[in-house]
């Protein structure tokens, strides 16, 4: 009988997914947990749970069943202060336990960022009452950003423009984040040029990087990426100082994806998570290597010879614009008409307003074709009733 690690992973969206099929495709016995029932990454796993992931006794009751090898969160709401401790009686924790604790909720990384590090940040400061909200969106002046200290995918964020916007931004936070304590964070807004996400590989062969990847924001969650994106050598070499300074700080292996802006002053850190990146899945069809064959080889102890970029890419997510609880995705044989262009469907139960639920991927000569090519395929999809 063939046996293998196990791989148990906390968050089992479109990006856990990936990372399920890779560790599959190197022999791992996989788990997948969430908090909702046929999740993406439970469509492949091994097995799966359904449990409340901020509940420590949840998490503690799946995990001294399964007994993992590893462990890898892969959203942010999570009961971290579990993970440390069952880190100290020996489970692995990928990167660590003390990185999935910093890197899930905003203030813990900004204050490692800025406070210890001394990286170059946005302005920033945190607000528990609407008192010291008003007072931190002041002191930050219009625009600012606001968001909740933990969250995914740009849920709760939005920028606050004028007074009138203020009390409107309040409750856009509150009832968009996953903190128990709905703190929040108002950031000095950052008049950027563009702004990327720089996949940092630590691995046993030491760090490696992938080349930058451009991305576009609505609301808080990317609507394009694209890569490579364009740097000078200055702006590459300040990304990576800061990259391999943050996540040599934070330890362990696996992908980190960091972001970062770029703007006419230089460079600034805006946020890492200790994972893959939603704006790297342009990366299953430009590298060698994706993003989740990087991490699955990386947190596995495996040497990473080399990143090759194989052809510039570009990603567009298809979103829904209501909730339905039956659904079909319509116009695929048409967006898999453009050349050299993949349609991934994430398959989710239902979906909500601004949901992914699918995203086109096309190659090309340049970044320009390829973005267009995406687009042109995203135009090719509909979601509807059946």
């Amino acid at each position: 009988m063939f046996y293998s690690k196990k791989l148990l992973l906390l968050g089992s969206g479109e990006l856990g997914k990936e990372i399920i099929i890779e560790s599959q495709r190197l022999g791992l016995e996989t788990i997948a947990v969430d908090r909702y029932a046929s999740a993406p990454a439970m469509q492949v796993a091994d097995r799966s749970y359904v449990i409340d992931m901020l509940i420590p006794e949840e998490i503690r009751k799946i995990i001294e069943w399964e007994k993992p090898d590893l462990i890898v969160p892969e959203i942010e709401a999570i009961a971290t202060s579990e993970l440390e401790k069952l880190e100290n009686e020996g489970y692995h924790v990928i990167p660590t336990a003390r990185t999935a604790k910093l890197t899930m909720d905003r203030e813990g990384i900004r204050r490692l960022a800025s406070e210890t590090l001394k990286l170059p940040t946005a302005r920033y400061a945190f607000a528990d009452t609407y008192e010291e909200f008003q007072k931190a969106v002041h002191t930050m002046g219009f625009p600012c950003v606001v968001k909740p200290i933990m969250s995914s995918s740009g849920k709760g964020q939005s920028i606050c423009r004028n007074v009138q916007e203020i009390e409107q931004c309040w409750n856009t936070a509150r009832e968009g984040g996953r903190a128990q304590n709905g703190r929040i964070i108002v950031e000095e807004f950052i008049h950027f040029q563009s702004e990327i996400t720089l996949l940092t590989v630590r691995t046993v062969n030491g760090t490696l990087f992938c080349p930058p990847i451009g991305h576009l924001q609505k609301d808080g969650d990317y609507i394009e990426s694209w890569q490579p994106h364009q740097m000078t050598e200055e702006q590459t070499r300040k990304a990576k100082k800061i990259a391999q300074t943050i996540t040599d700080a934070l330890g362990g292996y696996g992908v980190f994806g960091v972001e970062l802006f770029l703007t006419k002053e230089g460079v600034y850190f805006s946020e890492v998570s200790p994972r893959p990146h939603d704006t790297g899945l342009v990366t299953l069809v430009t590298q060698n290597l994706s993003e989740f064959a990087l991490h699955v080889r990386a947190i596995l102890g495996f040497p990473i010879p080399e990143i090759t970029l194989l052809a510039p890419g570009a990603s567009r997510p298809l979103k829904a614009n209501q909730e339905l609880e039956d659904y079909r995705i319509e116009g695929i044989e048409q967006a898999l008409g453009v050349p050299n262009t993949q349609v991934r469907v994430f398959a989710k139960p239902v979906t909500k307003v601004g949901r992914r639920i699918a995203v086109t991927l096309s190659t090309s000569n340049t970044v320009e074709e390829a973005r267009t090519m995406a687009k042109r395929a995203l135009d090719q999809l509909t979601v509807r009733k059946p």
